[in-house]
């Protein structure tokens, strides 16, 4: 009996002291003496206790009970590895739906294309206190930023435990997110994908692009705050990281040479011949320009684009399904995008243009003429006889049926330009110019780009936040200022959803959940204890 209990003993101890090194090791990393002796000792005390109880052993695995139990623990195992198999997966590969409306808790199409566009890496460096409400907010935003590009790195700085880290970044208050990249840094102030994002395309880009809006015949202001003021789109624009300004042509001998883009917003008066020419100058030279035409206005603007390949009309676009969606027929209503252009592609918003005219290209994929948006086909054009708002119809003989085009892009060729690499061309997706094969083994002209959109009220103040106005003016700009990535749909605000009762609606809430539940749940009780004291 007592050499049983020894044995026990022994094995026991073969066990703890297996177990005794196993954790030292873990502990000090190193397989020293004391280890490598727990082990090996623990490992001949088990080897004993094995070979003395042999026969005992056999017998107990033998046992129908043994089997059974081991077969148990094999189950077991078996359900175990499947659950943390499951586990890792999980982690490593995950998809997410997010099912809000407005995509709260997702970034916007935009955010994620010049995430996947990153050629450098970009590290965001988060000063926030440990127990600061708006931490976690900020931690998600970057998480999601991380999620989509192994680029994008963070991390966070609690400036109160680590002030040296602090100082070391030049922070000198919470609340401060520093991206960086290529030796730049920007600092974001809020939990903002907006801000975040203008930071980021800040940080990775390799300079600010001017874009000048043409001043001095009746076109849109910059600084106007009123509803036909283009200060909405001024601010839209530099987030998007552009620099804004206004031109004067007529007082400069060119186009500036660092003008990314030209607009021309809505002139009401024709521009003088000479600054025509030093646009068209510009043009030529391989510069953008984006016209924005009234209806009825600047003759002399749409001969000039006739010359390439424009087909300005000067009609009104009437638009009776408009009426349906809450404006009027003198808005004529965009649902249908060209898929072939960069524009175009996958941009599914409706977009509203106040008072517009027709605008066309006779479609040239090789020359790089395309119409970007058209209306639906209960609009027509009206270029003749008088516009009456109360009587309007479909004159077959002197109006149009639409579908109408009401914008349209034309590249053109720089002659004896300078080539540009078609690399270069490819990285930043340019699609929708053209590529003659011709060019392919040596590379690619440069091109002047043109779009004409026949109505400038569309990105004014009054209706740039509508439905995808917006997005549509900003990726017009973003593909002139050759910025694929910023051909996207942005993130839209979230928007406050309150629930409107009515009075009867009110009056049903308050019964339910105030008395109708708990003086259920009050009977119930009252029953219970009635039926106990009853049957006792």
């Amino acid at each position: 009996m007592a050499g049983k209990r020894l044995l026990f003993v022994l094995g026991l101890v073969g066990i703890v002291s297996v177990a005794g090194g196993a954790v030292v090791y873990a502990i000090t990393r190193e397989f020293s003496v004391i280890p490598l002796s727990l082990v090996w000792g623990g490992l001949l005390s088990l080897l004993i206790f094995f070979y003395v109880n042999f026969t005992e052993i056999r017998a107990f695995v033998s046992k129908r009970s043994t089997k059974h139990g081991a077969n148990m623990a094999v189950m077991i195992t078996i359900f175990v590895a499947i659950i943390g198999l499951i586990g890792v997966m999980s982690v490593r590969y995950k998809i997410r739906v997010d099912l809000t409306e407005t995509g709260r808790y997702s970034l916007s199409q935009q955010s994620v294309k010049i995430l996947k566009s990153l050629e450098n890496d970009v590290e965001a460096v988060a000063f926030y206190r440990s127990d600061e409400r708006s931490r976690q907010a900020m931690h998600d935003l970057l998480k999601e930023y991380s999620y989509h590009t192994t680029r994008f790195r963070f991390w966070f700085v609690d400036p109160d435990k680590r002030p040296i880290e602090a100082a070391k970044y030049g922070v000198t208050s919470y609340r401060t997110t520093l991206i960086r990249s290529r030796g730049k840094q920007e600092i974001v102030g809020y939990e903002s994908e907006e801000k975040v994002t203008n930071a980021l395309l800040r940080v990775i880009g390799d300079e600010v692009k001017i874009i000048y809006f043409l001043k001095g015949h009746g076109e849109k202001s910059l600084q106007d705050d009123r509803e036909a003021g283009y200060k909405s789109a001024r601010e839209a624009i530099e987030k998007e990281a552009y620099e804004v300004r206004e031109l004067l042509l007529v007082n400069e001998e060119r186009v500036p040479e660092d003008a990314a883009i030209l607009v021309v917003a809505g002139p009401q008066k024709d521009i003088l011949p000479a600054e025509l020419v030093k646009i068209r100058r510009y043009v030529d030279g391989g510069g953008s320009v984006l016209f924005l035409l009234d209806p009825l206005l600047t003759p002399e603007i749409s001969k000039i684009l006739q010359d390439y390949g424009f087909k300005i009309g000067n009609d009104i676009i009437i638009d009776k399904q408009s009426k349906m969606l809450g404006a009027n027929y003198l808005t004529p209503v965009v649902m249908e995008y060209n898929q072939k252009h960069t524009i175009g592609r996958d941009f599914s918003f409706v977009t509203f243009f106040p008072v517009a005219r027709s605008v066309a290209v006779q479609e040239d994929p090789v020359r790089g003429r395309y119409n970007l948006a058209e209306t639906g086909s209960s609009s027509w054009a009206k270029s003749k006889g008088k516009l009456d708002e109360e009587e309007i119809e479909f004159n077959p003989t002197e109006d149009q049926r639409g579908p109408i085009n009401l914008a349209a892009v034309s590249v053109i060729k720089v002659e004896d330009g300078e080539n540009r690499p078609l690399a270069e061309i490819d990285e930043r997706g340019d699609a929708g110019a053209p590529t003659p094969k011709s060019d392919l083994e040596e590379g690619v002209n440069r091109w002047g780009r043109i779009i004409v959109v026949g109505d400038s009220d569309f990105a004014s103040n009054a209706y740039l936040n509508l439905m995808g106005n917006m997005d549509f003016f900003l990726n017009m700009i973003g593909w002139l200022a050759e910025e694929a990535a910023l051909v996207s749909v942005r993130k839209k605000p979230a928007e406050l959803t309150p629930l409107t009762l009515t009075d009867t609606q009110t009056n049903l809430v308050f019964w339910l959940c105030v008395v109708l539940a708990p003086a259920s749940m009050l009977a119930i009780g009252v029953g219970v204890v009635g039926r106990r004291r009853w049957m006792s």
